[in-house]
């Protein structure tokens, strides 16, 4: 019996500007997807006035933030903005934290507490919205006597981690209503992650968290346009995000031995991208299977329920290259279809 298709969502970056999200996000309520992402990385555009512009332009679809951080953001300013933003959006809002990219912090002048951050925020976050005044004393954050002057609508609204290492994931499973998987994790890697997060959430005797995971998308009639959009993705962001020579944290070694791509491979094609070689030449076809999503419209849901095989449960996609909103649109139609 194949895999059940999740859930399909959209992802929208920081360099788009607040009208084109507006934009898109119109896009995405019409075309039928289950929700609209927004991600936030330090010292780009920040994604609460997007936010709050798509919940004014939408009705239905539901908004992610995915992630704000909890260094930029202190977990009490983050309960008055997703409370206020909820009011805004009658209810539309999912809350996705994490600890950010630790090299970014660290310029920032924080003590860079990765897990600790998480758990922290996590208790400050959920008493402040539940009405209660609270004193909590974290090794990354601390409150004082601290309420919030209203009521935020849902008291119980669902906090996602954006967790990767395994002692960030076991904390999900312990904490977090939902985990979100980022992108350049192949589907190997997030079978891995998910046995880890419900595992911990079992013996927390807690529900296991449901499931998002980010992937760039490339849906075209034409299946080999559809590859080559993709593997210019795909190449752009390991050159910008991998760690430069073969001393690889961890996490990057795990994530490489569930690719289906070794070692030598990956060193030898992340030193040609940042030679400026362009990404199809340097980027087989097993690149795109490991981290993208790309074909025609059946082929990438064929692909999405290969993810739902794996343990996620909403398939969020950036839809990358030119022409979004039609991509959007057309897979869209072919989803419609999939649901009669």
């Amino acid at each position: 019996m194949p895999p059940e298709l999740p859930r399909i969502a959209v992802r929208l970056d920081q360099d788009l500007d607040p009208h084109r999200c507006i934009e898109l996000a119109v896009v995405a309520e019409t075309s039928g997807y289950s929700s609209l992402w927004f991600a936030e990385n330090p010292l780009h555009r920040a994604i609460l006035p997007a936010v709050s512009a798509c919940a004014l332009q939408t009705e239905r679809i539901r908004l992610g933030i995915g992630i704000i951080n909890t260094y930029q953001h202190h977990p009490s300013l983050i309960a008055m903005e997703v409370g206020a933003l909820d009011e805004l959006a009658g209810g539309r809002i999912l809350l996705g934290i994490g600890s950010g990219v630790g090299s970014r912090i660290a310029r920032l002048g924080f003590d860079y507490r990765p897990v600790s951050a998480l758990r922290d925020a996590t208790q400050i976050i959920r008493t402040l919205l539940r009405g209660e005044e609270t004193s909590y004393r974290g090794r990354a954050f601390s409150v004082d006597r601290v309420r919030l002057g209203f009521r935020a609508p849902r008291p119980d609204m669902p906090i996602y981690f954006a967790s990767m290492g395994d002692r960030s994931l076991a904390l999900c499973g312990e904490l977090a209503d939902g985990l979100i998987v980022s992108n350049l994790c192949p589907p190997g890697y997030t079978r891995r992650a998910v046995g880890i997060v419900q595992q911990s959430a079992a013996a927390a005797g807690r529900k296991a968290p449901d499931v998002v995971q980010y992937v760039p998308c490339a849906v075209r009639a034409d299946r080999d346009e559809a590859l080559h959009v993709a593997k210019s993705a795909v190449g752009e962001m390991l050159a910008a995000f991998w760690p430069v020579g073969s001393d690889w944290p961890e996490l990057r070694e795990t994530i490489v031995r569930h690719s289906g791509i070794s070692k030598s491979e990956m060193v030898a094609a992340l030193a040609r991208l940042r030679r400026g070689e362009p990404p199809d030449r340097v980027l087989d076809d097993r690149f795109v299977e490991a981290f993208a999503i790309a074909g025609t419209a059946e082929e990438c849901l064929a692909t999405a329920a290969r993810y739902g095989g794996e343990g996620v449960h909403e398939l969020v996609l950036t839809f990358v290259g030119a022409q979004a909103a039609e991509q959007m649109a057309h897979l869209g139609r072919a989803l419609a279809e999939h649901r009669v």
